[in-house]
């Protein structure tokens, strides 16, 4: 049987769920309709999406959410409370400043940084699972879950698809790959996933990777950037200084069994020393990671086979 295809712009970005079954043209349609209703209540860009209501009633009142949205915020709030944790759903603020990946990306300025620190503090975030609401203490506050909701979704849309009976399927919500099975579109082999070369355009790998039933994610300071006056800004920050998180790494791939995870270890992680992030995932269960530095020198964690060192 074919690998049926179809894609959207969604999410700010190009989503493509491929798949092997009888009911493929319904199953894919309704697999669009999920991530549509996930879109509306995870985007911190839209005025209508039920994260921008919390936003909007930041230091005013707490939010009763829907839980898939209480899950998403209780979740990110833990890792961002987490030791040495790079990941901070309060950045919010700082993305809507410096709005890099946007048409008005601009460098904030010194004042402006000065006014929005104080205001990503994770710490000022409430929740109430008894109400299932949500308060940002602080006027000014604002909540950005880019870093976990592509992986949620991805994991919502795999765990639909298997309730449907679908044994073959690979997920791409650009950089965020999720596979259920094996490709029975090629015989029953792995799904073969390409690790983007970070010093050349899309589609040039320094690697491929085999997977079933797996995630795959990728951060990089590649993808999003602004350039002014010959000085180049990537779109992942430090929420310490408000400034781009300073790093001799290009990229950082997380294989995981679920995709939220991949996107919680790639942001927990990225800004630490490669020595230091490859000690970490060796003591985490079912996390292998691929590091690649701006020189393109690769690094592997224990579990990958065929890496380039």
């Amino acid at each position: 049987m074919p690998l049926s295809s179809h894609s959207e712009r969604l999410m700010g970005t190009t989503i493509t769920i491929s798949l092997v079954d009888e009911r493929a043209d319904v199953l894919l349609q309704q697999a669009f309709d999920l991530l549509r209703e996930l879109e509306y209540r995870f985007n911190a860009n839209s005025q209508e999406s039920e994260l921008m209501e919390i936003n909007y009633q930041a230091g005013i009142a707490p939010v009763k959410v829907h839980p898939d949205l209480f899950e998403l915020i209780s979740l990110g709030l833990e890792h961002s409370l987490a030791p040495s944790s790079h990941l901070n759903i309060s950045i919010g603020p700082l993305i809507q400043t410096w709005r890099i990946g946007f048409s008005d990306a601009k460098v904030a300025s010194a004042q402006e940084i000065t006014t929005i620190l104080p205001l990503i503090d994770p710490h000022f975030i409430q929740l109430d699972p008894e109400t299932s609401t949500v308060f940002l203490e602080k006027k000014g506050m604002k909540l950005d879950l880019g870093c976990l909701a592509k992986g949620y979704s991805a994991d919502k849309v795999a765990n639909f698809l298997k309730e449907q009976g679908v044994t073959s399927a690979l997920i791409n919500l650009g950089g965020n790959i999720l596979t259920i099975g094996k490709n029975q579109a090629k015989a029953g082999q792995a799904w073969q996933i390409g690790i983007q070369d970070p010093r050349n355009p899309r589609g040039n790998h320094l690697l491929t990777i085999s997977v079933t039933d797996k995630s795959v994610v990728t951060s990089g300071i590649y993808e999003r950037h602004l350039t002014i006056n010959g000085r180049d800004y990537h779109h992942i920050f430090d929420s310490e200084t408000g400034y781009p998180v300073e790093t001799n790494l290009a990229s950082l791939t997380i294989i995981s069994d679920k995709s939220v995870d991949g996107e919680i270890w790639t942001t927990r992680l990225f800004g630490e020393r490669s020595a230091s992030i490859l000690w970490q995932v060796e003591s985490l269960d079912g996390i292998e990671a691929i590091l690649i530095d701006k020189e393109g020198h690769l690094a592997c964690s224990s579990g990958i086979k065929n890496c380039i060192m």
